[in-house]
């Protein structure tokens, strides 16, 4: 499960909505909403905006997991990926 998928899985049994009410919503079918909470899916940035209205939380919380999905997927098998991420943190923050 990535971190998305698991918070969105959290927020939405603690609030006692249905897969399907979600995929309704986002006009996704049931299976894919299932595929994004599992992470075997990624969920598209449009839908994040979505997700925070209807799970009731700041957008900006979800996108910071989206984030960190995706940067964890491109630097979690590369054996030099964590000193890549230290590096690009401290470009970013020299700039």
């Amino acid at each position: 499960m990535n971190i998305l998928g698991k918070k969105l899985r959290e927020l939405r049994e603690e609030q006692g909505l249905l897969l399907r009410q979600i995929a309704a919503i986002l006009e996704v079918d049931t299976a894919l909403m299932s595929k994004l909470e599992r992470g075997e899916r990624r969920a598209q940035r449009e839908h994040i905006k979505q997700l925070a209205s209807v799970l009731k939380v700041q957008e900006n919380e979800l996108v910071i997991l989206w984030l960190a999905d995706k940067i964890k997927d491109v630097v979690r098998n590369e054996p030099l990926g964590l000193e890549a991420l230290k590096l690009v943190e401290q470009d970013i923050i020299q700039e």
